[in-house]
């Protein structure tokens, strides 16, 4: 099925956001489709996070509108981008590390018996099952999630996500801090969580992150969308060139070249 067969999750319409006199978002419109990855990358202060912030309603925009699956919405707070199925996953995870993963996966949602107290049994049964799906290798569901891998951390995270119906997943740095092994275990879990249609912004800057698990890379350079490429269709120097002058592949000349070889 090709992208423009799927379902469109999310349109960010003409998006512009300004702290004082400072832009940090400039007219940006960008999309994303079920079951795919659309990585999001550019220089520090390029604006990628502030978008996203829009989009999880932990910033308003200024102007411009954002359209779940065709339909107009307002996200005006976390609260109201979890009513459209949005999660964030940020970088520090957000989870409480002396807690056990189904304390996590239910953490102010906990379920209670019929004494009304907490139904330990329950909630566990519930994330053996959303884990065994997610990462199946994952056996520790009774130790405080601090013990655990880095890895093992953003699979606990991304199921409580998942678990609670996201559709829209933004992931923020998802790899950074983790080591090869652990990096390959959160790439498998991005790639599941493809397959079952949910639509993923990859926040990155780790270019083989974003070329192993995107499908389609949008560069953003001091506020403004450079461009949005399919993935197939560049070279991770293409991208640099992007991300480091703000020009399309096509627009880059010889000398542009050179400096990018030189910088690096």
């Amino acid at each position: 099925m090709t992208v423009e067969e799927r379902t469109t999750l999310v349109e960010m319409r003409n998006i512009s956001v300004a702290f004082g006199g400072v832009h940090a978002v400039k007219n940006v419109s960008i999309d994303l489709y079920a079951g795919e990855v659309v990585g999001l990358v550019g220089g520090n202060g390029a604006g990628k996070s502030t978008l996203m912030r829009v989009l999880s309603g932990a910033h308003p925009a200024d102007t411009g509108e954002i359209l779940i699956t065709g339909d107009p919405v307002t996200i005006r707070s976390p609260r109201d981008a979890k009513a459209y199925n949005i999660e964030t996953i940020y970088q520090t995870l957000a989870l409480a590390d002396n807690i056990d993963a189904p304390g996590n996966l239910f953490l102010g949602r906990e379920r209670t018996g019929r004494t009304g107290g907490l139904d330990d049994s329950s909630m566990e049964a519930e994330t053996r099952k959303i884990m065994g799906r997610l990462n199946p290798n994952f056996t520790r569901f009774k130790l405080p999630v601090k013990s655990l891998s880095g890895g093992q951390r953003q699979a606990v995270a991304i199921a409580r996500a998942v678990y609670f119906n996201a559709r829209i997943l933004i992931m923020d740095e998802p790899t950074a801090a983790l080591g090869p092994a652990e990096t390959a275990q959160v790439r498998n879990l991005v790639r599941q969580l493809k397959e079952d249609g949910i639509g993923i912004f990859l926040i990155s800057h780790d270019i083989h992150d974003v070329f192993d698990l995107s499908d389609r890379i949008s560069v953003m350079y001091h506020g403004e969308i450079v461009d949005t490429v399919k993935k197939d269709d560049v070279t991770a120097d293409d991208v640099l060139g992007m991300i480091i002058l703000g020009k399309k592949p096509d627009e880059v000349t010889e000398k542009d070249r050179a400096a990018i070889e030189l910088r690096g």
